[in-house]
């Protein structure tokens, strides 16, 4: 509801990028990711809209004809880099950001995922002043970026819980490690939790996707199966083992990844909302 097409949590990582990109005089933005990555689609929009070139390079082949989240880019304008997943997993050393630069000229890099200063600074705007009568507040969790801008700006008496989509503990390291690197001391409790990914990222079961098809025929909200879906089932799941005290009130940040429903339909051959 922030934005058409830059929405959810995009739009907060984007803002201050985009307005230093613009300070600094860049006409062209690139970044990294999936080939079904919201990050991708929501550069190459955000490009779209305020006359940025822009440059995805993609993890992995760029396999045509292209999914809905990269057709989608194409049709915003952005151009497309493919690197092999060896060499993508060393896409932050000199030598391939060199090779970039020389390929593409002048750039303002943007991290995969988006998360750098600028955009939990952002994320830091998510929660507004009645956001302070909450007692708990869930996010997805992928990069960390959009965690740590809430978790900036939570209250003491808040508990920020943040749902992993990836498989493994290590993700519980990696936020302790990103807090510290960016100087943000939690006034209250950050929980990570670990135990919704369903497989691990962009996995899911049955259970899960009738989950979300259950709750959008309650509410008229669309979960994606990669964040927020596994998020409110978690959430569901704790309410139902008396994790919350009496009373609780529990804020839900919805962090969009609506495009990304297309190319996961497409991928797996379902219907997520039939």
């Amino acid at each position: 509801m922030v934005h058409p097409e830059l929405t959810g949590n995009k739009f907060f990582k984007l803002r201050y990028n985009l307005a230093e990109a613009q300070e600094k005089g860049m006409g062209q933005i690139l970044t990294f990711g999936g080939a079904f990555s919201n990050h991708i689609y929501a550069t190459a929009a955000a490009g779209s809209l305020y006359n940025f070139d822009t440059i995805g390079v993609i993890r992995g082949e760029v396999v045509r004809p292209l999914n809905p989240t990269l057709q989608a880019a194409a049709d915003f304008g952005m151009s497309f880099y493919p690197l092999d997943r060896s060499t993508y997993r060393k896409k932050e050393q000199s030598e391939i950001l060199d090779k970039l630069a020389i390929l593409f000229g002048p750039s303002y890099i943007i991290p995969e995922g988006g998360t750098n200063a600028l955009a939990i600074k952002g994320c830091r705007d998510i929660l507004t002043p009645p956001c302070l009568d909450a007692t708990h507040i869930a996010v997805g969790v992928g990069t960390g970026g959009t965690l740590a801008g809430i978790v900036s700006s939570a209250a003491q008496h808040q508990e920020v819980l943040g749902f992993s989509a990836l498989k493994g503990e290590f993700m519980k390291a990696e936020i302790e490690q990103l807090l510290k690197a960016h100087k943000i001391r939690p006034k209250g409790n950050v929980t990570m939790v670990t135990d919704y990914h369903f497989g691990g990222y962009a996995k899911h079961t049955q259970e899960l996707i009738h989950f979300m098809r259950d709750f959008y025929r309650q509410t008229g909200i669309p979960l994606d199966p990669v964040y927020t879906g596994k998020m409110v089932y978690g959430i569901f799941d704790m309410l139902h083992n008396d994790y919350f005290p009496r009373h609780s009130k529990v804020l839900i940040v919805h962090s969009g990844g609506f495009q990304g429903i297309k190319g996961y339909e497409a991928k797996l051959g379902i219907t997520l909302y039939p």
